[in-house]
């Protein structure tokens, strides 16, 4: 699929692809990770995925994210959850199922809870809501906290590329959209993978998630040799027969 743009209510430019679905069919979308884009493998697989079976698919790139509009420094999770609610707003039909990576998981989640006439089944891959707060505040060293509040900003490097900022105004920010602290209102059926072996989102994380959530048809599987990106031909071949099944439980 070619990818398109279209112009949030907010006024950022995000790129898109998407296909129809076919007459009864579920729309897949995929909610990509941190610093995360469109082009991964596994948005990739999906893709074709959806394409062979004949549902929908959107995936999108937030702001600042790929080859959408913006600086990556200017973002906060309450811009991504508008871009994110945009994107399934202006760009799809009918009934959703929300393919969350990572940070994903968390848009996933509250698309899940802001639209829940239209999400109907949450697939979340190593999911990391409240990731600002309760895995990425803690692990920065009193300096960097301290960089981050009297300069704004801090550089954090990265396993998977540059250096890149992270922001006070994405932390404080953060804060208010924390979900793990109360029940998370959400009953349709929720697949759950993580990688034992996370070094970024650990599976006591994901387990967290579980005991919040109110959904009764929830499924954690834990790959106890599965990294954070769950990105093997194994982890792909799980992850689309995850796929097959959640379309299956909501047929």
């Amino acid at each position: 699929m070619t990818t398109s743009y279209f112009t949030t209510p907010g006024g950022n430019r995000l790129a898109f692809r998407r296909r129809a679905a076919s007459t009864g069919q579920l729309t897949f979308v995929w909610m990509c990770g941190f610093k995360s884009d469109m082009t991964g493998s596994k948005v990739m697989r999906v893709e074709d995925w959806a394409a062979r079976t004949g549902h929908g698919f959107l995936a999108f790139d937030y702001s600042g994210h790929g080859q959408s509009d913006g600086a990556f420094e200017d973002g906060t999770v309450s811009q991504w959850r508008a871009d994110a609610l945009a994107a399934i707003d202006t760009q799809t039909d009918g009934p959703l199922v929300i393919v969350g990576s990572s940070m994903g998981g968390w848009m996933a989640l509250l698309s899940a809870i802001a639209r829940p006439d239209r999400v109907k089944g949450l697939v979340l891959i190593a999911p990391a809501p409240d990731f600002t707060e309760k895995l990425m505040w803690p692990e920065f060293s009193a300096a960097a906290q301290a960089e981050i509040m009297q300069q704004g900003f801090t550089l954090r490097p990265s396993d998977y590329d540059e250096p890149y900022t992270i922001t006070r105004a994405l932390i404080e920010d953060g804060r208010q959209w924390q979900i793990l602290d109360a029940p998370v209102a959400f009953n349709g059926p929720v697949r759950i993978l993580q990688g034992m072996q996370d070094a970024d989102v650990p599976w006591t994380h994901a387990a967290r998630l579980v005991h919040v959530m109110t959904a009764e048809d929830l499924t954690i599987t834990l790959i106890k040799d599965g990294d954070h990106r769950l990105s093997r031909e194994q982890d792909i071949a799980r992850l689309l027969a995850t796929c097959d099944e959640m379309a299956a439980t909501l047929a």
